[in-house]
């Protein structure tokens, strides 16, 4: 999963760093780009030859999309379109495993930024240093911070900032906030840089998986908005419900 992503990712960076980024529009409306497409090839050739036995999910084939499963892998070959079309390299490539509804390993790669989050064999958490080779380099564990509730840092997205989540993260005392795209929100709670990141908007399973996988092996959690459960995977649609990713310790408001 880590040499797809890394694969992916420069795919991605070939197309970023031409002129013409091949957006087009899905059915819809959102956008699509040449590099979603050529990092999906790239990541569904390589995990149906590796783990043929495990159903696959991936964003950009809809003929995917109608499975009822529990156990699976899950991508989004280019998480944050948005990002991409406007060059603001807070892009990443998603790919998760999801196994009896939980997503037990992830790899986040943020190719514009170089940085990349991955889940080891034990389910704990890191951040490789680069420069990024065919061998794992050195890496540094991730552990979620231990909160200050009178003054947390707080993560929201950047393209998706509304009036809702504006008047949730008002109800906590918070001490600074940043925005960020893609899935690196959940990467910043899972190296300490964020406290919370709350999400009232819709998101699919596959924009999610993988940087969930990662905050819970690095000790955080990623609960349902309205009655605070763990958030699950697999359910009707892959439609998640709002969300809100946090360190244990954050005094969450309903």
């Amino acid at each position: 999963m880590r040499s797809l992503a890394l694969q992916a990712g420069a795919e991605i960076l070939r197309i970023y760093e031409g002129e013409d980024l091949g957006v087009s529009l899905k059915s819809d409306e959102s956008p699509v780009t040449a590099a979603d497409e050529a990092a999906d090839k790239v990541i569904a050739a390589g995990l149906r030859a590796a783990f043929p036995d495990v159903a696959l999910v991936t964003e950009e084939q809809s003929a995917t999309h109608g499975q009822s499963l529990s156990t699976f892998l899950i991508v989004d070959p280019l998480d944050g379109t948005k990002e991409f079309i406007q060059r603001r390299g807070d892009f990443t490539v998603n790919i998760a495993y999801v196994k009896d509804g939980v997503p037990v390993r992830g790899v986040v790669y943020a190719p514009a930024k170089g940085r990349l989050f991955y889940t080891q064999a034990d389910g704990t958490s890191v951040e490789e240093i680069g420069p990024f080779g065919d061998t794992p380099g050195p890496v540094q564990a991730l552990t979620v911070s231990t909160p200050d509730n009178a003054a947390l840092m707080v993560v929201a997205s950047k393209s998706h900032r509304d009036q809702a989540t504006d008047d949730y993260i008002a109800k906590y005392a918070v001490r600074d906030m940043t925005s960020a795209g893609s899935s690196l929100k959940f990467c910043l709670v899972a190296t300490g840089e964020a406290d919370l990141y709350p999400r009232l908007g819709r998101t699919m399973e596959w924009d999610t998986a993988a940087g969930d996988a990662v905050l819970r092996g690095a000790g955080g959690t990623v609960l349902n908005f309205d009655d605070h459960s763990p958030l699950t995977y697999g359910k009707a649609g892959f439609a998640n419900p709002f969300f809100i990713a946090a360190a244990p310790g954050v005094e969450l408001k309903a």
